[in-house]
């Protein structure tokens, strides 16, 4: 079987497994530690060309505080909280009824309909950047924040509904059918039936679009424009001026930005791992 435990390796490959896993750990976390570093230092330290020494003091409370206190920071992060909630209840809410459509109707085009969704999922979201902003000209939507948020429910709905119909399709089919001959509408069946055994499917998908519409930079830059819109990814460049970029408050304005993620992780970690692993014996 591959890859093979590491208790049935040689003595010394477990040594050099031993050995090696703090190594490539810190490998791994060495930009995040570079970047957690440069949000303590001073601005003369990269004036001095002292980018990777240990910093001449720590500004810990200086440059947060000017992030938080002297810049739209603030707003920025309440951008990206109302660009990203509502996009992950309309992808959840979406999802969840395709995913039932599609997993439990049995109808000629199924399949097809099916395809159609994943379909969007391998076209390079690079090509549809002009398209996409001359719609959203045309609509009136461009540089606001509605008009990212319908973006991203239309091109993230694919993949949820790939996600939801597939967890669907493994739930036991007599639950449904017995819901059935009793009576039961079909939308009863969805709310009482389907949909609580589909809460940690949806606490995992939550997580992944969450991560996913937080981080995003491409489409931030793309569709808005300006601190009225812009979420948090976008607006930590509003630090760079036109001869000089502010790299101690770049850094620590990206450690801000990485939290809100980092936190709904831990928070929904174990209906997270639950979703994601639930069904994968059978």
């Amino acid at each position: 079987m591959f890859p093979a435990p590491i208790q049935k390796a040689s003595p010394a490959g477990q040594m050099t497994y031993k050995a090696m896993l703090p190594a490539a750990l810190i490998l791994w976390l060495l930009p995040l530690i570079a970047v957690a570093v440069f949000s303590v230092k001073p601005a003369a330290d990269f004036t001095a060309g002292n980018y990777w020494g240990m910093p001449s003091s720590f500004n810990f409370v200086e440059n947060y505080g000017k992030v938080f206190f002297a810049s739209d920071m603030p707003r920025y992060l309440m951008n990206s909280v109302m660009i990203t909630v509502p996009t992950v209840i309309g992808c959840v809410v979406l999802s969840s009824m395709t995913g039932f459509a599609l997993g439990v109707y049995k109808f000629r085009s199924n399949l097809w309909v099916f395809f159609m969704f994943v379909a969007g999922n391998f076209v390079p979201f690079q090509i549809l950047m002009v398209p996409v902003r001359d719609l959203t000209l045309d609509m009136g939507l461009y540089n606001t924040k509605t008009g990212l948020v319908l973006f991203h429910i239309a091109f993230q709905t694919g993949f949820c509904t790939l996600f939801m119909r597939n967890f669907i399709r493994a739930l036991p089919f007599d639950l449904i059918e017995v819901a059935r001959v009793e009576g039961v509408a079909e939308w009863r069946i969805f709310w009482y039936v389907v949909l609580p055994l589909m809460k940690p499917a949806l606490a995992a998908m939550a997580v992944l679009v969450f991560t996913f519409i937080w981080n995003d930079f491409f489409w931030a830059v793309v569709l808005t424009q300006g601190a009225e819109s812009q979420p948090v990814t976008a607006g930590i460049t509003s630090f760079n001026a036109q001869y000089r970029a502010a790299y101690h408050l770049m850094s620590a304005g990206s450690i801000v930005a990485a939290l809100p993620p980092v936190a709904m992780f831990f928070l929904m970690q174990k209906h997270f791992i639950a979703g994601l692993t639930l069904g994968a014996v059978k």
